[in-house]
């Protein structure tokens, strides 16, 4: 049955978390210079992928779903430093300066509002342009005026905000996290143990009716508590962590062995990466969140319960290091050791020389415009079919994440369908 999505008028507000950091600022440039047409949305599913329709027709997606226009975002954001996204983007050394000089005017208007930080939860970060909060929920209520200032500030119809910042340190699930009320409790008693500045941010642009992504591992709308805030002020929430490099291979590679019934005995993944966020990682704490995030997408793709004489001994180890000469660009190496017809060894080895934030760029700008056309679309709570952008899939304890790259994909096209009333082709007509 076809949805009633309501149409896209007016501004998108985008708020990013982390509005200085590598990715966020090369996802803004980006989006300004598509606009004006010094560049290509290259990367980006919104701007140039095609779906065939019922009647076999292919169609870009920005044709059949009213998704938001580039000319009608506005940016916006929090960091723990002041400078401009113009200053930062430099800064970064992502893009070159020919690229931003030709949309310096608009990144120079972008000044980030102070950030809600916590040195505790991110140990190598030392920001100065930071939030002074006696709780947790003064933190939130802070940012809470911070959306509404914005919104009314830049004649926004609605907002998204996405968090592009730091990996935060590990936390398990904690019982402040299992319902609404516990978390709300623990902020206002400021337990600052299991109430992350990340959750901070998620509560506030859920409580203002601003759909949230999570574009970092964080234990942080991954919870009971979240999903049911999001479902109370119908408000969609996404995430977590991008898939734009070694895991994305990870997801392609790893439904290949198992369509073809090919066993893995091992698989070793390192990275080298010099930028901000591989020197947040470089803390075993904060490591420990993205491990979690990166070793899970194996063992779910193969389902080692259903096939153990292919995969119930899989070994399987991710490293990242950090190593400022690279900045952001990050090299993978991936060994694995695969089995086949009468268990006879064989390797594959991948080294993927990859720029981080040119891959997360196009994945951050999709997840906002597809989480605004959710929202229009009256969606709310974990958007499933969001999972082909993320490395950890968001899901509920009755269902596990679906990680199958191709899989994932084809979720997306279904639910696209479904909001204009239209049934998958027949590809053998």
């Amino acid at each position: 049955m076809k949805q009633e999505i309501k149409p896209a008028t007016g501004r998108l507000g985008v708020l990013v978390v982390g509005a200085g950091g590598a990715v966020a600022t090369t996802m803004i440039a980006g989006t300004l210079a598509s606009r004006k047409g010094l560049a290509k949305p290259i990367g980006s599913i919104t701007q140039l992928a095609t779906m065939r329709m019922e009647n076999n027709e292919e169609k870009r997606i920005k044709d059949i779903v009213p998704l938001a226009d580039l000319n009608d975002i506005v940016f916006g954001g929090w960091d723990i430093f002041p400078d401009n996204a113009y200053e930062a983007a430099m800064y970064a050394e992502v893009l070159n300066a020919k690229d931003l000089n030709g949309v310096k005017e608009e990144l120079e208007a972008i000044k980030p509002m102070p950030a809600a930080f916590d040195h505790n939860w991110a140990k190598r970060l030392n920001g100065t342009h930071i939030k002074k909060a006696a709780t947790r929920w003064d933190m939130v209520e802070q940012l809470r005026q911070d959306i509404r200032d914005f919104k009314a500030a830049n004649q926004c119809e609605r907002i998204v905000v996405l968090w592009a910042a730091s990996t935060e340190i590990y936390i398990p699930l904690s019982d402040e996290h299992k319902s609404l009320a516990a978390l709300e409790k623990a902020m206002k008693e400021n337990n600052t143990t299991v109430i992350s500045p990340s959750m901070c941010y998620a509560y506030a642009a859920i409580a203002e009716g601003a759909p949230f992504i999570m574009g970092a591992p964080n234990l942080c709308v991954d919870i009971p508590a979240m999903w049911e805030f999001s479902k109370k002020m119908n408000v969609p929430i996404a995430g977590k962590d991008f898939k734009s490099g070694q895991t994305l291979m990870k997801t392609v590679l790893a439904p290949m062995f198992k369509t073809r019934m090919l066993g893995v005995s091992g698989w070793f993944s390192t990275n080298i990466l010099g930028n901000r966020d591989g020197e947040v990682l470089d803390d075993p704490d904060n490591f420990k969140t993205k491990e979690v995030s990166k070793l899970s997408v194996i063992d779910t793709i193969f389902e080692p319960e259903k096939y153990p004489d292919l995969y119930g001994d899989v070994y399987h180890k991710v490293r990242i290091n950090y190593y400022p000469p690279r900045k952001d660009n990050k090299e993978a190496w991936d060994n694995i050791d695969i089995f086949g017809w009468m268990g006879y060894p064989m390797q594959i080895k991948v080294n993927f020389l990859c720029r981080d934030s040119i891959l997360a760029a196009p994945i951050a700008l999709d997840l906002v415009l597809f989480s605004d056309l959710a929202a229009r679309a009256g969606m709310c709570g974990i958007q499933t079919w969001l999972s082909f952008f993320c490395k950890s899939p968001m899901h509920d304890f009755e269902h596990q994440p679906e990680h199958d790259l191709f899989t994932q994909w084809r979720m997306v096209k279904q639910t696209l369908r479904n909001m204009i009333g239209e049934k998958e082709p027949d590809y053998l007509a």
